[in-house]
């Protein structure tokens, strides 16, 4: 896509992302931040995951996401027996007397990874190293993932039995965590009308690989005054016990804070949500808006805050 100024490519932009959430609420009923915060994060070029009690439309998201989205799309139900091989593929020998390698369901441009927690580490660990590093390496050859390459996760938080909790280290290679709400008296009757009659919705493709890598590039052009980004640093900052930005709330309750990491996203994600907001340069509210999906993960409580009954949300909100 060539855009004849950076105002255009934004405004561009912004249209992209309302064709989306109005073809996506075609499907979803409500959870309009859930459907906006994985746009986002798509535009960003990173990962997120969804945490939500089961029935939530987690999956169904996702699934309707891709649709819209001309890309191709595999899903992967994750199990304890599930091996490193199994998403990453594995060499196989042909008719033709040679080894070949036989992709694995990690070769696609968005990939769901159901239930991530009820998988070993090993491949938990081969999964995040793609996310990271965007490609994978079987038998000493090295195989690149198509791109764009976006992965949504979804958890259960109230199933920890016969579970696999992801460590703190690869939490931080998501981008937001998105956290799914029981919708209202309002939204679940209308899911119940539309869902217990029989209705075909069309869903039309919107964008393509070509046009959201073009969006992506556009995100990271956006210009960022100083204020803004000293307020992201300082917000990151302010989160790590110990250290003199932190707060009293903070040396209290948080045995870790977040890293570097966070302060990038912050900045790249309050690019994002101006954009769609139709604005040229994020401000601190855009910072404000999206905090809260960057720092869920990214902090540990200690046993005071448990105690306390203080949870991440009101501490971050505390922050702000």
């Amino acid at each position: 896509m060539n855009f004849k100024s950076d105002i255009e490519a934004v405004d561009a932009l912004s249209e992209a992302y309302k064709e989306l959430s109005k073809e996506v609420s075609k499907v979803i009923v409500g959870q309009e931040e859930v459907i906006k915060a994985s746009i986002i994060s798509l535009f960003s070029n990173g990962h997120s995951l969804l945490v939500g009690v089961p029935g939530l439309a987690k999956t169904l998201l996702i699934n309707t996401l891709a649709n819209v989205l001309d890309l191709s799309f595999k899903r992967i139900q994750f199990t304890p027996d599930l091996m490193p091989s199994d998403i990453t593929g594995t060499e196989i020998l042909g008719e033709d007397r040679h080894f070949h390698f036989n992709k694995g369901p990690l070769f696609a441009n968005i990939v769901l990874a159901d239930e991530i927690n009820r998988t070993p580490p090993k491949t938990q660990a081969a999964l995040l190293e793609a996310m990271q590093e965007r490609h994978i390496t079987v038998s000493g050859q090295r195989h690149d993932l198509p791109y764009p390459f976006f992965v949504l996760a979804t958890q259960n938080p109230i199933e920890q039995e016969g579970t696999y909790p992801l460590p703190e280290a690869q939490l931080d290679r998501f981008m937001f965590n998105i956290l799914l709400n029981y919708p209202t008296y309002e939204q679940e009757l209308n899911v119940v009308k539309q869902t217990t009659v029989d209705r075909d919705i069309v869903l039309n493709p919107v964008l393509n690989s070509t046009q959201i890598l073009a969006f992506q590039k556009v995100v990271r052009k956006i210009p960022v005054s100083d204020n803004v980004l000293e307020y992201a640093v300082l917000l990151a900052s302010r989160t790590r016990p110990g250290t003199d930005k932190a707060t009293k709330e903070v040396s209290n309750y948080v045995s870790w804070g977040a890293g570097p990491r966070a302060s990038q996203n912050l900045v790249l994600g309050a690019k994002c949500h101006a954009a769609i907001n139709g604005k040229y340069s994020p401000d601190i509210e855009d910072i404000r808006a999206i905090a809260i999906l960057v720092l869920r993960h990214r902090i540990v409580l200690n046993y005071k805050a448990e105690a306390d009954g203080l949870n991440i949300d009101k501490l971050v909100s505390t922050l702000l």
